[in-house]
């Protein structure tokens, strides 16, 4: 399993904290957010299916259960606070992060072929969620998600430089 997702209980954060924070900004200006608080809580929905299609791969036990509940509340707390701190800052964190994503993605794929990890059947929370063919295996479901992280590596790269809706400088999300 690729180092991502392998540990990864944080994977659905960035989007979730983001999307609420601008959430609470859009609120508290009486101002659209152009359309950033749903693409941010998208990513953090479809981060949670990469968790939890993965988790229906390795069948984790309890305690690999316990450390995303960990991962998840360390990772959610410094996340806010360094949202709230630089919101540029962060995005730019989780479009390195996203790109490293890419990286294990692409090795899982190459360990696929090469016969190293069993390209077994998709589960069937990935073919549903990303419409796979019912004969659809490991390696279609791997293939998707990397799709879907270098989808988020540019939409985090690109939040880390835009400039804010109805303003007239690049300033901070929150």
């Amino acid at each position: 399993m690729p180092r991502h997702d392998a540990g990864n209980g944080g994977g659905g954060v960035p989007g979730m904290v983001g999307g609420m924070l601008l959430h609470l900004r859009s609120l508290r200006r009486f101002e659209h957010s152009g359309g950033w608080i749903r693409a941010l809580l998208e990513e953090a929905e479809n981060e949670r299916m990469h968790l939890m299609t993965f988790m229906e791969v390795a069948k984790p036990r309890w305690y690999e259960r316990a450390l995303v509940i960990t991962v998840q509340g360390v990772f959610f707390n410094a996340y806010f606070l360094g949202y709230l701190l630089s919101p540029k800052f962060a995005h730019r964190v989780v479009g390195y992060l996203e790109e490293e994503a890419i990286h294990s993605y692409t090795e899982y794929l190459k360990d696929l072929e090469a016969g190293k990890i069993e390209n077994v059947p998709a589960p069937a929370i990935a073919i549903d969620y990303w419409r796979l063919p019912a004969n659809a295996t490991l390696k279609d479901v791997v293939t998707v998600v990397r799709a879907d992280e270098a989808h988020h590596r540019d939409v985090n790269h690109f939040a880390s430089v835009r400039t804010l809706p109805n303003s007239n400088t690049s300033t901070s999300f929150a």
